[in-house]
């Protein structure tokens, strides 16, 4: 009898176990972040050109738009206004307007009240 409870039990807290693992675990994605390679975002320097040249057709979104895809916007502002400062983009820019740009060519917004500086 006492082995009978004894197994009752133990199968309960195995039964708990199992049923709390498998609420708990959930896959988070990794967040994605700026590149730390900032010369990746040379690439948004093409698309910038054809934008502003008005390149007959749509500019293609890959690469650059795929490398700010996955961040916030106001992430997205700060990794392209850095990229930007630095000049990596290796051209002059009318900050403000290129930026916004960018952005939104990416679908992505320039948050209210940034300020690239």
């Amino acid at each position: 009898m006492v082995s009978r409870a004894l197994a009752r039990t133990a199968f309960l807290l195995t039964l708990n176990l199992l049923f709390f693992t498998l609420v708990t675990s959930k896959h988070t994605p990794k967040a994605s972040t700026c590149p730390k390679d900032t010369l990746k975002l040379g690439v948004c320097a093409k698309l910038l050109n054809d934008l502003v040249h008005l390149v007959v057709g749509t500019p293609p979104k890959t690469p650059c738009c795929t490398l700010i895809g996955g961040l916030a916007d106001l992430e997205a502002a700060v990794c392209l206004c850095t990229a930007i400062k630095a000049n990596i983009l290796g051209i002059n820019l009318n900050v403000p307007v290129s930026l916004s740009l960018l952005l939104n060519y990416c679908g992505k917004k320039v948050p209210s009240g940034f300020q690239c500086s």
